[in-house]
């Protein structure tokens, strides 16, 4: 399904990743774990088509996508601090690559409500976005992401910053939402228990690559 290979990143000569392999089958939720500096987000923007790799290839639905541009992978992405649109309010907010791709509003105004219901925030399509609590922004960024049906979710510590209950209970909405809809996910965290919760596999940064 996903199936990077030999990828290579360097900064100013240092290396970041060293010819890194990975697969990630259709459907599998795989967490990646590491220290801070590691790679883990540099992993996901090369994924993302937000970083060129040096060397290495990177291939989806057994289609290289290495060099395509990251707005025709459908790879959908949660960043850690949600960067939400703090202009449009929620649904305007989800709806935005659903415009830019061109679709009609009818089916707009039904993908946002759908998203809205798997994350359970119906009653929060017009709020502001400077108006929701950390927990609900976090939300509305994986109901964006999944609105446009990505073939890969990529997940860079999506949970970062809540209090202990609200991220447990946020952990296991998202588990149980990406198994429901079969998305293949990968989610990086610092967190062992967070890892070991949600995940089908666990893997270590550190161990997919070759020095």
């Amino acid at each position: 399904m996903l199936d990077c290979r030999n990828l290579v990143v360097t900064y100013e000569s240092t290396p970041v990743l060293q010819n890194l392999s990975i697969y990630i089958d259709a459907g599998e939720i795989v967490a990646l774990t590491g220290p801070s500096g590691s790679g883990k987000t540099t992993l996901l923007r090369c994924i993302a088509g937000l970083e060129i790799v040096d060397s290495g290839t990177i291939h989806l639905n057994g289609e290289e996508i290495t060099t395509r541009s990251a707005n025709l992978r459908r790879i959908g992405l949660v960043f850690q601090d949600n960067q939400l649109f703090p202009h449009l309010n929620v649904a305007r907010n989800i709806s935005y690559s659903l415009k830019i791709q061109g679709m009609k509003q009818k089916l707009i105004d039904e993908k946002v409500t759908e998203a809205l219901e798997l994350v359970g925030l119906t009653h929060l399509s017009q709020r502001e976005v400077f108006k929701l609590s950390g927990g609900e922004a976090k939300r509305i960024a994986v109901a964006r992401a999944l609105v446009a049906q990505p073939k890969v979710l990529l997940l860079d510590e999506p949970l970062s910053g809540l209090d202990k209950e609200l991220h447990a209970r946020l952990l296991d909405d998202l588990g149980n939402l990406l198994r429901l809809r079969g998305t293949t996910a990968v989610h990086v965290t610092h967190d062992q228990h967070e890892a070991n919760a949600i995940a089908d596999r666990v893997l270590d940064i550190r161990n997919l690559m070759s020095y």
